[in-house]
């Protein structure tokens, strides 16, 4: 499942991909592929995430039960 909040976080901060894979140490492919649904990000990776685009992690990767 795409995670569309993840994107949308980033773009609302004005960052790439590739300034998001910076700021959290990761490559610009993870973060394409989290973004894409295709990479299951450590709980690690997800809160650095969070900081970086000030953000809870609910509101990045929690699922809404469909």
């Amino acid at each position: 499942m795409k995670n569309l909040r993840l994107r949308s976080a980033r773009a609302a901060k004005g960052l790439s991909q590739q300034a998001l894979a910076d700021l959290v140490g990761v490559s610009r492919q993870t973060v394409n592929a989290m973004e894409q649904g295709d990479y299951n990000p450590t709980i690690r990776l997800c809160v650095a995430i969070c900081r970086a685009l000030d953000r809870t992690l609910d509101e990045l990767f929690w699922e809404d039960e469909a």
